[in-house]
């Protein structure tokens, strides 16, 4: 199997804003230059394949191919056990075409209750993600990662994206929504796929000490922002939104930058969450020129 070099062009072969960012820190380390699909303006393909390991091989290889650069692509998604499995692969087509994952959870919890009734200490369930690295000239290889637990409900925190809400790994009472992300993701589906990537891709690179940076995490904050569906998730945001300004040291926003920067957003929006809505406007006032 072929492996990457320090420096290497990767392409990360997702439009979701909240995955890029996530893929993106678990790179960062090992001195990779990573750029997303929609950076490159490459299309996003229909994902029509029946396997998580099908769909991510199509991604990856449609940007590979696309950029003339190897490209590295994510499918994951929640399995049910009561439910057959499901969503798993169109775990993203619950939350609808607005990514609404407020009401995709609502949706498992209404189909766990209809069939089986809700039975403590709840529902077996767990997540998967599986990781393909393609080349231009064809060559794959994929990489499985999975986390088991429980579901939950009502959903609990307001961290994360997805279903993390509604998810217990086994051995923790909190849900992924309620852990700090460091904790998530020291035990998460896509961490253990990436650490089958690591041993089999990366070769010899050694993992270089991560920095903190004092600038703006500009990609995280709009990655999180554009991946809000529920009110808690826009409580913790509106939190490290105004941690990141006394950090910096940035005054708090007057009241008339934020109603501009909310005319706007409502004028753009479609019918995606409210709460998601919010949190656009408030990041664009925390960017604007204040008076």
């Amino acid at each position: 199997m072929r492996t990457l070099t320090r420096g290497t062009k990767l392409v990360v072969a997702s439009h979701n804003k909240g995955k890029v960012w996530e893929i993106n820190q678990l790179i960062a380390p090992y001195d990779l230059e990573a750029i997303s699909a929609s950076a490159l303006d490459l299309e996003e393909p229909e994902e029509t394949e029946l396997t998580f390991e099908g769909n991510a091989k199509l991604k990856a290889t449609a940007a590979a191919k696309g950029a003339n650069l190897p490209a590295l692509a994510d499918d994951s998604g929640l399995e049910v056990d009561c439910l057959g499995g499901a969503p798993g692969i169109y775990s993203a087509r619950w939350a609808g075409p607005q990514k609404d994952f407020g009401l995709a959870m609502e949706k498992v919890a209404h189909e766990i209750t209809a069939r089986h009734g809700w039975v403590a200490p709840g529902p077996r369930a767990n997540f998967v993600s599986v990781l393909c690295l393609a080349w231009p000239d064809g060559e794959v290889a994929t990489f499985e990662g999975k986390v088991f637990g429980r579901l939950v409900w009502p959903p609990r925190g307001g961290n994360g994206f997805g279903y993390d809400p509604m998810f217990a790994p086994d051995g923790h009472d909190t849900t992924f929504g309620e852990m700090e992300p460091a904790d998530k993701y020291a035990i998460s589906h896509r961490t253990r796929a990436f650490d089958a990537f690591r041993k089999s891709v990366l070769g010899d690179i050694s993992r270089a000490p991560v920095t903190p940076n004092a600038d703006r995490d500009v990609d995280g904050l709009h990655a999180a922002a554009a991946n809000i569906s529920t009110r808690e998730e826009l409580k913790t945001f509106v939190k490290y939104l105004s941690a990141d300004l006394e950090r910096r040291g940035q005054p708090r926003v007057n009241i008339g930058t934020l109603m501009v920067a909310l005319e706007d957003s409502v004028g753009e929006m479609t019918d995606e969450p409210r709460w998601r809505t919010l949190a656009k406007a408030l990041l664009a006032a925390t960017e604007a020129k204040q008076p």
